[in-house]
């Protein structure tokens, strides 16, 4: 019987820098009318479990996932790693170290807000991020600027203190994108570089393709018309898996950040063929 209805396959939970927990997402993905969603969490894989279930529950199926932080000389490049063996220690062991350099990076950019003369410390951070525990990203600093008035919106935070390029702008060091998608594939995983129009690097796809990308998400929030076609072609030509997502995130100072959930997705095959890929990697 062929797999009908939609499939978001990039969203973010409270396990990152999300504002829903994980079966929260799951409910209102259901909601939303989706078949299907993936929980793509920044550099953890610590919501997945829980949306897996409420996913079974719901009867919805849930794409487990991560977005990786990686880099490309002095680029931020996002590689999804979708259906990864989520029991290999040596997967989890990458996972931590990569998310112990976002927990330097933020650090590093609360130093630089300091400096600009900005009252804000760590803990505004983390009491913005409700005072979890986990993958803390610039969504959270942005949410402590907002909190003390230096922003209005999430928008502005990142335009004028946390985008690539603005004051307190900071690199994250972390896996370089070739050797993350060896980790991906090693670790039974599908790789596929995320919104690859936020970049302005499209010369750099044909050296992911030679690197053993698998997919691209040409569907996106942030991408337009133009762009999402131009990737399509590209993953055509390239023999890539072509998905999309909304990246969402939920709401923040009255913005959505990114997209809403189900404004961008794939058909629901997309999902399946991401699972068989995965399956078809493993003894």
């Amino acid at each position: 019987m062929a797999l009908t209805g939609r499939a978001d396959l990039h969203t973010h939970t409270t396990a990152s820098d999300g504002m829903y927990a994980p079966e929260e997402v799951v409910r209102r993905a259901k909601l939303a009318g989706l078949s299907a969603v993936a929980i793509t969490d920044h550099d953890t894989i610590a919501g997945v479990e829980a949306a897996v279930a409420a996913g079974e529950q719901a009867g919805i199926a849930v794409v487990p996932g991560a977005e990786i932080s990686t880099v490309t000389g002095r680029s931020d490049i996002h590689v999804l790693a979708y259906c990864t063996d989520n029991s290999d220690p040596i997967w989890l062991e990458r996972l931590a170290w990569i998310g112990s350099a976002r927990e330097r990076r933020n650090e590093a950019i609360v130093s630089k807000l300091q400096e600009l003369g900005i009252d804000i410390a760590m803990a505004d951070v983390l009491e913005a991020a409700s005072g979890k525990e986990g993958s803390i990203g610039r969504p959270h600093i942005a949410g402590a600027l907002i909190r003390k008035g230096i922003v209005s919106d999430m928008n502005e935070a990142f335009a004028q203190y946390l985008g690539a390029g603005t004051k307190a702008y900071v690199q994250v060091q972390s896996v370089a994108t070739t050797e993350a998608l060896r980790w991906i594939r090693e670790a039974g995983g599908v790789s596929v570089i995320a919104h690859p129009g936020l970049y302005g690097r499209d010369e750099l796809l044909e050296q992911w393709v030679r690197e053993g990308v698998q997919g691209i998400e040409a569907y996106h929030s942030d991408h337009t018309a133009e762009e999402a076609e131009r990737y399509c072609a590209f993953g055509e030509k390239h023999g890539l898996l072509i998905t999309g997502g909304s990246d969402f995130h939920g709401e923040r100072g009255g913005v959505s950040f990114h997209g809403v959930l189900g404004s961008s997705g794939v058909e629901l095959a997309v999902a399946d063929q991401l699972r068989r890929m995965a399956a078809s990697m493993r003894p």
